[in-house]
């Protein structure tokens, strides 16, 4: 039997209270993510972080997430897809593209869109936050965002021109199928002519990977 402690609190995660009660065995847990996948390894800021999701079957997600009801607008359902092309990701696809960053592919970009004040809670390991107002061309300069996409998407700008073809992948997410702020960065980032197959969504977000118990760390 391989047991493991898993001090999540130690790890940044938003899970745990009572670290005496994440004496796992990681070769027989009760609740995997998938029938072949029973954890899997994040790095988040230079840590390992385990993703599993939680061994409680009694437990039931913990508030903001377990509100159902929100005014609309500005909190509407989103579609599936946002735009041809743009890829919409569940849950096992977005763990793919976590491991892929995590073993270190530099061209993959975990994007949480939320701003500060969501992310103190919690956030999906591995992921770094660009909050949408960094995006928004009424909440910031022209400047910033060449820079953004510059510095940290990889895209190349020249003679008033964008070259999109050595850019980043970006998987992006925020609070859920009704949070606008990741759908605003995608719309943004194809109005500047960024590739739709570079631009990734998960769709559910944070109350989605909360109501399957996954994993989460604090920034």
């Amino acid at each position: 039997m391989r047991a493991i402690l898993i001090s999540l609190l130690l790890l940044g995660s938003a899970h745990a209270a009572d670290p005496s009660k994440d004496l796992f065995d990681l070769d027989n847990l009760r609740v995997k993510i998938a029938a072949d996948l029973p954890y899997l390894t994040i790095e988040h800021n230079g840590k390992d972080v385990i993703v599993m999701r939680r061994q409680d079957e009694q437990h039931t997600i913990d508030p903001p997430f377990n509100l159902t009801s929100r005014p609309c607008p500005p909190f509407c359902v989103q579609p599936i897809q946002l735009a041809p092309g743009v890829e919409t990701l569940g849950e096992l696809e977005l763990l793919d593209y976590m491991q892929r960053v995590s073993v270190g592919d530099g061209q993959i970009l975990l994007i949480d869109s939320r701003t500060p004040d969501h992310t103190r809670s919690g956030t999906i390991p591995g992921s770094v936050n660009i909050p949408y107002t960094r995006l928004e061309p009424s909440q910031t300069s022209k400047a910033k965002i060449r820079e953004l996409l510059e510095m940290e998407f990889d895209a190349l700008y020249d003679e008033g021109l964008w070259d999109f073809s050595t850019a980043k992948t970006l998987v992006m997410f925020c609070n859920g199928a009704w949070c606008g702020q990741s759908p605003t960065n995608i719309q943004t980032l194809l109005k500047l002519g960024y590739p739709p197959n570079k631009l990734k969504w998960y769709r559910g977000g944070m109350q989605a990977w909360e109501q399957f118990g996954l994993t989460t760390v604090r920034p």
